[in-house]
């Protein structure tokens, strides 16, 4: 009996930790803050910038966020079609220099305990603002892409600047342009929209479009609250689309995978998301 209560005691404490972590973590109260220069040059040594073979710059540029597993194949797969369809892309690793990567601490990231899509915005901050100095980057026409994590991280990051929020990681915005200055549109492949999500609360205001790919049933990050987001949006004016694909998992565009994992790469799917997104990158900003 006295080993159930200390098992059961044990565990109502690491759910309380759990909480006060989660807690901490999305109001911004156990957060380091920095200023933008030192996350700028915490993360440009990761940098990967892709142009197109053929033509001059600078050239329309799409910033590219993982999910919470960090860079993977995926993100390789939408700089090489961005960059057939003309378009450079700045692939930005929030997770290798924050060491990440090691035993694989991602884990905490997918499960909310590190690194949030508020603390996020901030490193979308600062690589904007380092892809608008760059010659190959025509920073009048720049767009957001983000998978899962990444694009809760967007999403945060439009309803921040929006609402004159700080990211969680930063003293301050980079000086310089406003926060929106150049950015023209948002792809948000099967992103988070549950309630952490300040977008799925209050939403933004700038009206550029935005689209979803969502996967149907999608057991890692519900497509359900996307829909609820955006009709909402959609309904207050802002243009917003939307593309549920059936028959597919969270993930549907990336092969490389954890041990063990259950999620699926769907090549077809795959291939007409690349399709859809760079027609859509294509209307809402021209090349």
């Amino acid at each position: 009996m006295i080993g159930w209560l200390v098992a059961g005691g044990v565990v109502a404490g690491l759910v309380l930790l759990v909480a006060a972590n989660t807690v901490g973590r999305y109001t911004g109260l156990t957060v380091p803050r920095m200023p933008p220069e030192t996350l700028s040059s915490l993360l440009r040594p990761a940098y990967r910038l892709t142009v197109p073979d053929e033509g001059e710059g600078p050239f329309p540029t799409a910033l590219l966020l993982s999910g919470c597993d960090g860079p993977r194949d995926n993100l390789e797969t939408w700089a090489q079609a961005l960059a057939e369809a003309g378009w450079a892309s700045l692939s930005v690793d929030s997770h290798g220099p924050r060491g990440f990567t090691e035993f694989e601490l991602w884990r905490l990231v997918c499960a909310g305990q590190l690194l949030t899509g508020a603390e996020r915005a901030g490193d979308i901050a600062v690589a904007l603002a380092d892809a608008r100095a760059m010659p190959q980057v025509d920073e009048t026409r720049l767009a957001l892409i983000g998978a899962s994590h990444g694009g809760w991280a967007i999403l945060e990051y439009l309803s921040m600047a929006d609402h004159g929020q700080v990211p969680l990681t930063l003293t301050g915005w980079p000086e310089g342009p406003a926060p929106l200055d150049g950015v023209q549109a948002a792809l948000l492949l099967y992103p988070y929209c549950g309630g952490l999500s300040r977008a799925s609360r209050r939403g933004w205001e700038t009206a550029l479009p935005v689209l979803f790919l969502l996967a149907e049933g999608d057991s890692i990050a519900s497509e359900k609250p996307c829909l609820e987001v955006a009709a909402r949006e959609a309904r207050r004016g802002l243009p917003i689309d939307t593309h549920v694909y059936a028959g597919v998992t969270h993930g549907f565009d990336q092969q490389e995978k954890a041990p063990l994992s259950t999620l699926g790469y769907f090549p077809d799917v795959t291939a007409d998301a690349l399709a859809r997104g760079t027609a859509f990158l294509d209307r809402a900003i021209g090349r």
